[in-house]
């Protein structure tokens, strides 16, 4: 049995699908005004393992994520300027190459990092038929009403409207400046079609009139038209709770009289020296800059599955460089249990029965991906199993982890550490022994063991 901790309810809850075997989830995608950064590819990396999980135990799953490529201002409270066009603007560029541009930045990421594509992966701009649709039947259902600014969302019709967030809105919106709409009823009414910009570069003809779409409608309008109305879950960033996702559940009620999907997952955030990672701030770090500083990306990945998605993770340089060294380790376990040279009888068949149980157990208990991780720490110690049995259930495991295990190399030998060999093997050749072992003390203390074979002396990273 799977249990999530659904926000809606702020419980751990046994997962029900609404078709058995059948998952349905739609994840909130980026906004393609600016690059996404690894604070931003922290959350699809969890989404991917919960995709991946799904997948493992049976369950046919499709994933749609959207693009936002249009309608998100500078405020998620509707104010300030589109992110798309502030984007060109700063690359004097148009709208539509700056999305191209980032969208491209964003999936080269994801496959970086191993993050499988979404089944679906939907531009707001491609959907415009359907946010109109949607709003058309918000309007007929009698939530909206019209101001200088374009059709604004009645929250006062929807009576559960704080629940989600469990905000106190009259504190939280205490002072707040309505001169940009003074026609709203509520400084939290929210915009669902915007019609008082025409400078605004993209337009589409509506029955309110030539404007664009609020951000938040394109979740609800995508999410429907690839999930069915009700689906299993939405996803998304925790500061996705308090506006957009309270706005989504709002829409959903105006348009169907109820919730669309039944769980509400939100990851935590990854922070960089406990600080948030942000353009102001300066503290951005890439996908490619771990990279360029000579780590495999994929040891942020292995970084991720030891967090607790709810919980975020802090991002320091010596964290990540511990667990790239982590990993380099478990790729170089997995490297000598795959080695023809191990004996490959079995030893335990009922305790890879077990493993595989308890490895199931703990991913579907709200993702408990750390104990899993550390479960796979375990496997390669166990002496009670033969190396084929561990090898087969790190492959196994690694189905969720996606640390690409089953193509794990040997480590490339640092030309430091090759020209310490060299020079410890002439120096054993001219009999100096002593001086030859304190060059192999000094190969050991930078992590390196050197073997002395009949063919040569052979080294491997000490793990």
């Amino acid at each position: 049995m799977i249990y999530l901790y659904n926000t809606l309810t702020r419980k751990i809850e046994k997962f029900k699908p609404i078709k058995s075997k059948k998952v349905g989830i739609y994840s909130c995608g980026p906004t393609v005004y600016w690059n996404q950064h690894i604070g931003n590819m922290y959350a699809y990396l969890q989404w991917d393992f919960l995709v991946r999980m799904f997948r493992f135990l049976g369950c046919q799953t499709k994933w749609v994520m959207n693009i936002t490529d249009v309608g998100h201002m500078t405020s998620d409270q509707d104010a300030g300027e589109d992110k798309m066009e502030k984007g060109a603007k700063r690359e004097r560029s148009t709208v539509w190459e700056i999305a191209n541009k980032y969208i491209k930045q964003f999936l080269e990421s994801m496959d970086l990092l191993n993050i499988k594509r979404p089944d679906v992966l939907c531009r707001a701009t491609e959907h415009i038929k359907e946010q109109i649709s949607l709003i058309k039947k918000i309007e007929k259902n009698g939530f909206t009403y019209r101001t200088q600014t374009g059709i604004v969302f009645d929250t006062s019709k929807f009576p559960d409207y704080a629940k989600f967030s469990r905000q106190n809105l009259k504190k939280q919106y205490a002072g707040a400046r309505v001169e940009i709409d003074p026609g709203k009823k509520k400084p939290w009414d929210f915009l669902l079609w915007v019609t008082n910009q025409p400078q605004h570069i993209m337009q589409w003809d509506s029955p309110w009139g030539r404007g664009f779409p609020g951000w938040h409608i394109e979740c609800t309008a995508m999410s429907t038209k690839y999930l069915g109305n009700r689906f299993d879950i939405h996803t998304g960033g925790a500061e996705h709770i308090s506006i957009h996702h309270t706005n989504e559940i709002a829409q959903a009620f105006g348009a169907f009289g109820e919730k669309t999907a039944n769980y509400w997952l939100h990851n935590g955030w990854l922070l960089l020296n406990k600080e948030k990672i942000s353009k102001s701030l300066g503290n951005i770090i890439l996908v490619t800059d771990l990279i360029a500083k000579g780590f495999n990306p994929l040891s942020l990945r292995y970084l991720a599955l030891t967090s607790h998605y709810r919980q975020g993770l802090n991002f320091t340089w010596e964290g990540l460089a511990a667990n790239q060294n982590a990993l380099d380790n478990l790729y170089q376990k997995v490297i000598e249990l795959k080695a023809p040279s191990f004996a490959q009888a079995s030893k335990g068949k009922q305790k890879v029965k077990k493993y595989q149980e308890t490895f199931i157990d703990f991913v579907n208990n709200d993702l408990n991906f750390p104990k899993a991780i550390a479960l796979a720490w375990k496997v390669l110690k166990d002496r009670n199993l033969s190396p084929k049995e561990r090898y087969r259930l790190l492959i196994e495991f690694d189905k969720v982890f996606g640390l690409n295990l089953a193509k794990a190399k040997p480590m490339p030998t640092p030309k430091e550490i090759e020209k310490l060999v060299i020079e410890r093997e002439k120096l054993r050749r001219q009999n100096k022994w002593e001086e030859a072992d304190k060059l192999r003390e000094k190969v050991s203390a930078l992590g390196w063991q050197i073997e002395d074979t009949p063919a040569g002396p052979k080294v491997k990273k000490i793990t």
